[in-house]
């Protein structure tokens, strides 16, 4: 993220641009100028996720009770000395930056098989070094932080320029994050979360000012020098050549062993010596060799200019060049004193060229206007509007995504891409996502009936993600057809929330599930809801896996947050570290069929730290594989047990009106002399309910990215014997 090798040279050729800050003190001395003002901080989120997940285990799914009491205590520190936060998440992926979202992917894929290759060699969970974070955490992290009463917002662009604008307004002390960006973007101070001493409320405050200095730049030049060394936006390769022709021409490169600093240095040299100079004499792409990626280029110069501000390089403006100085205010404080803007252009400079004048004109937007900025899917304003206002505020998941673009993502999942036993979630949940679709949609924009295809960016194996899979709707079984998104999400008519109920069985396909699902309370429905629906789709999940699931749910609430801390497990098994991911995946879903729905269940009944600990599950599982009883998975508990027969009852009960009878593994390994985990055909359940057989077609199988599917391309994962049919 951010300018690359940016924060390294700060750290070894620049370290006076870093400094130690009290939060509390920095605090104080705001209310003491700004009497009636909150001091601030704007929190990137998505930076933080890996900084806040303190839990020792991460692979088995998540420590959900362990991080959410992290968060607590996060949240704490900072309100116990009056600082408020606003928290930042991203909603979407903007366009221009799609390619780098895909290198990542890719990237996490390569880093994902060698955590699969340790635990099956190794059996047992990879160093901090190889730490990748549990599924969903960015969306119940989102969640959790609501709960502890904090104010979260997700963003309708980048969330790093969201939270750069934010940190404009009066009484933001800085973001807190870790991204170079935030040095380039001219916003509040750029606070450290890598640096953040949470007990005493110290962290490092990254001094624009100082950078500007070492590098005799205006705050101005940042954008530009960002963009010419690689960022986000603008690909690190496109300008190797000209950086390096910067360093040759660099004669104190040579004092130095570190080429990327002396790189950093030439390029800056290169604005300051040469193009300064000529600024206002000559259009920038005369100085710099943009050749046919100009647009590109002053695309990305522009995605640093907040609402309100101007870059003098669109304008052509001659400045002298400043030398910016970092003060200290009379109470202490450390304050990064930028210069003012640059002069305006003078009478007979030189015109601005057609691509300069496009991008000055292409001023980023505000929030309000890149609302406006994609074609929706949906011609009614009323529902837009309120989709848009629930996914700012963080109340819904992807469903403002998929009404105004059409389009949405999934990051990398801990999925063993050498396992063909288990399918990929994004196979799994796809006919849910499907029949969300068709709820959303509708007739589509156009109103002509045709419900129109939504881009999926889903990571899994065998996916080059060059272009989205083109998945089209599919019919929700409901009497009458589907209902009415007004009347689902604004209607307070008492009968209306059975309706929502029914549409959210109906995006499940499990309607027949009802009488069973409404026997049951709170988390547990939620719970039972997921399990039927992936015991009905993946017929290679046994009545162990289910028992795992179940015990675990059931004996979470006698566990303290240190017992589940300090619980140890005999090793790391990595078809239930999948399984893990596999239930974590399908909790997200179901907070996206719930906001579709207009939220029948309450979202708190089905946030993990009340239905899911990764290390418990683990020790269940592995308890099962032993050949413990129901007895012994539930801890000796009479009340427990009782429970848990009831709820297996009512799973195996609903799985068996969708023709599936779960079975044993055990049974399952005798039968196929230990090969079960290797063989696999695919069927697919239609909507009465009904199987027909597709042998052959495997779910690893299923194609690369970017051609359409239909709805019938998608098949139950299935075994070849007929235990499970």
């Amino acid at each position: 993220m951010g300018v690359r090798g940016l924060q390294g040279f700060i750290s070894s050729s620049c370290p006076q641009v870093c400094m130690v800050v009290n939060l509390r003190e920095l605090a104080e001395q705001h209310r003491s100028r700004h009497p009636g003002c909150t001091p601030t901080i704007v929190v990137d989120a998505m930076c933080c996720l890996r900084y806040w997940y303190t839990p020792e285990s991460w692979v088995c799914g998540g420590q959900w009770r362990e991080y959410f009491s992290a968060l607590r205590d996060f949240v704490k520190a900072f309100t116990a000395v009056g600082i408020k936060l606003v928290f930042f998440f991203d909603g979407m992926v903007e366009p221009g930056k799609r390619e780098e979202w895909v290198k990542r992917r890719l990237k996490n894929n390569r880093e994902i098989a060698r955590i699969f290759q340790h635990i099956k060699s190794r059996r047992e969970q990879p160093g901090r070094n190889m730490f990748f974070i549990p599924s969903g955490l960015a969306v119940f992290t989102r969640f959790a932080l609501q709960s502890l009463g904090q104010e979260t917002l997700c963003s309708l662009r980048e969330a790093d320029y969201e939270a750069a604008a934010y940190g404009l307004r009066d009484g933001c002390l800085g973001v807190l994050g870790e991204d170079t960006d935030y040095l380039i973007y001219d916003t509040c101070p750029y606070l450290s979360v890598g640096g953040l001493r949470l007990e005493r409320l110290e962290t490092l405050m990254l001094c624009r000012a100082q950078l500007c200095g070492a590098l005799r730049l205006r705050p101005a030049d940042l954008p530009l020098l960002a963009c010419l060394l690689g960022n986000d936006v603008v690909p690190e390769g496109l300008f190797e050549s000209f950086r390096y022709k910067c360093l040759s021409a660099y004669t104190a490169a040579r004092e130095g062993p570190d080429k990327r600093g002396s790189t950093i240095l030439a390029v800056a040299d290169h604005i300051a010596r040469v193009l300064h100079a000529q600024q206002g004499e000559k259009r920038l792409e005369e100085l710099l060799p943009l050749g046919a990626h100009a647009e590109l280029f002053y695309k990305g110069v522009a995605s640093y200019l907040l609402p309100g501000q101007q870059s003098p390089w669109f304008l052509q403006a001659p400045a002298v060049p400043t030398t910016p100085t970092a003060t200290v205010d009379p109470q202490g404080a450390p304050v990064c004193a930028d210069p003012g803007p640059a002069p305006p252009s003078p009478v007979g400079a030189a015109p601005p060229s057609e691509l300069e004048a496009q991008a000055a004109q292409e001023e980023p937007q505000d929030a309000e206007h890149a609302a406006q900025q994609p074609a929706a899917m949906v011609s009614d304003p009323d529902i837009l509007k309120v989709a848009r206002e629930q996914h700012v505020r963080g109340e819904s998941y992807l469903v403002y995504n998929i009404l105004s673009r059409g389009e949405i993502e999934c990051s990398n999942t801990l999925e063993d891409a050498l396992d063909q036993a288990l399918p990929s979630q994004a196979f799994v949940f796809r006919p849910v996502r499907q029949r969300v679709y068709a709820l959303l949609l509708g007739a589509g924009a156009d109103g002509s009936g045709a419900c129109p295809t939504v881009k999926e960016w889903f990571v899994y194996a065998g996916n080059p993600l060059k272009q989205p899979d083109l998945v089209r709707p599919l019919q929700v079984n409901l009497p009458g057809g589907a209902p009415d998104l007004k009347l689902l999400w604004l209607s307070q008519e008492p009968e209306v929330q059975a309706q929502r109920l029914d549409a959210l069985l109906a995006c499940f396909d499990l309607s027949s599930a009802r009488e069973e699902l409404q026997a049951l309370e709170g988390p547990l429905q939620a719970l039972c809801c997921l399990l039927i629906y992936l015991f009905v789709q993946v017929d290679t999940l046994t009545l162990e896996d289910l028992h795992a699931f179940l015990a675990q749910a059931l004996c979470l609430p006698g566990w303290s947050t240190a017992q589940l801390a300090d619980l140890e497990l005999d090793h790391v098994d990595s078809r239930a570290v999948q399984l893990g991911a596999l239930l974590m995946r399908g909790l997200t879903t179901l907070v996206l069929v719930n906001s579709a729905c207009g939220s029948p269940w309450r979202t708190g009944h089905f946030m993990p730290w009340h239905l899911f600990d990764g290390k418990l599950f683990h020790q269940k599982y592995l308890q099962l594989e032993k050949g413990y009883t129901a007895e012994e998975l539930v801890e000796q508990n009479r009340a427990r047990l009782t429970q848990f027969h009831a709820l297996k009852s009512a799973v195996c009960k609903a799985c068996a009106k969708e023709n599936r009878r779960i079975v044993s593994g055990q049974r399952w390994r005798a039968h196929h002399t230990g090969r079960w985990a290797r063989q696999g055909s695919s069927s697919h359940r239609t909507s009465s309910g009904h199987s027909r057989s597709s042998p052959g077609q495997h779910w690893r199988d299923q194609g690369p990215g970017g051609r359409p599917y239909e709805p019938d391309q998608w098949r139950r994962h299935s075994s070849s014997s007929g235990w499970s049919s």
